[in-house]
């Protein structure tokens, strides 16, 4: 088993933990009774998740961090364990509208926290420029991408998405955005939303960036895409609830956008 920092093993005390395999982060995520432990390469965006989780403390239900080490490359980030069902579960998910009207909820939460002092940032500057080291690097994994977005009739490969990107570049509006606003990081409980998982990449930018994310995942979630499906259900109800009729160009600008991460 392997060893954790003293300052992380003081407080866990050798309790039991069940590993989590939902997510795609690539990360070790180790679920104790009280408390979540996330091990994960130490590098800029690790770094970015516990220091937005700190400002967050008190503005929005998400986990309060516990303590934070780093060492060997790695970052070891303890956090509180919040309460409630993922908006993904079968429990929740089999009753579409309502889903729908709680993802509605979470986004409004999400867009109405204060970004005064905000420490990061997620505009298209910030990005784009991320997106241009992951295809730089070959960290795309195109495999696991929407069908239409690569080959007949779309991208021809990354590269040629990123141009595109670079190229039509949408008016943006500043609000505070979670960066990965899909149906497993939202939590909950008795109708209501309980805690947001997985801040990494949240920040000042666009309001849209979540909804296109959003929409998808509540797409993707009740068309069998994921296993359930809710026949007659409509992912443009979530616009509905958000009393919003949405820029279509600019839904589809962030869904592409998103494919580079």
């Amino acid at each position: 088993m392997e060893r954790l920092p003293e300052t992380i093993e003081k407080i866990l005390r050798g309790a039991p933990y069940e590993t989590d395999s939902i997510g795609m982060s690539g990360a070790e995520i180790r679920l104790y009774p009280e408390a979540v432990l996330k091990i994960s390469r130490d590098d800029e965006a690790a770094r970015r998740e516990a220091d937005i989780l700190t400002w967050l403390h008190g503005k929005l239900p998400a986990p309060e961090v516990l303590a934070c080490q780093r060492e060997g490359g790695r970052q070891y980030l303890l956090m509180t364990r919040l309460r409630g069902k993922m908006l993904c579960d079968s429990r929740v998910i089999t009753d579409a509208e309502s889903a729908a009207r709680l993802l509605a909820q979470a986004l409004e939460m999400v867009s109405a926290v204060d970004i005064s002092h905000c420490p990061c940032r997620a505009d298209l500057d910030t990005e784009l420029a991320i997106a241009r080291a992951h295809v730089e690097r070959g960290e795309v994994d195109v495999e696991n991408t929407d069908p239409a977005t690569f080959g007949p009739g779309g991208f021809r490969n990354p590269q040629h998405l990123l141009m595109w990107l670079e190229e039509n570049r949408p008016p943006e509006d500043a609000r505070f955005t979670h960066g990965d606003m899909c149906l497993p990081n939202i939590l909950t409980e008795n109708g209501r939303i309980t805690g947001f998982l997985d801040l990494g990449g949240a920040g000042i930018g666009d309001p849209y960036r979540d909804y296109a994310i959003a929409r998808r995942s509540l797409h993707h979630n009740t068309d069998g895409h994921h296993g359930h499906t809710s026949p007659g259900f409509d992912a443009d109800t979530l616009f509905r609830y958000l009393g919003l009729s949405p820029d279509r160009e600019k839904m589809r600008y962030f869904a592409l956008l998103d494919e580079l991460f």
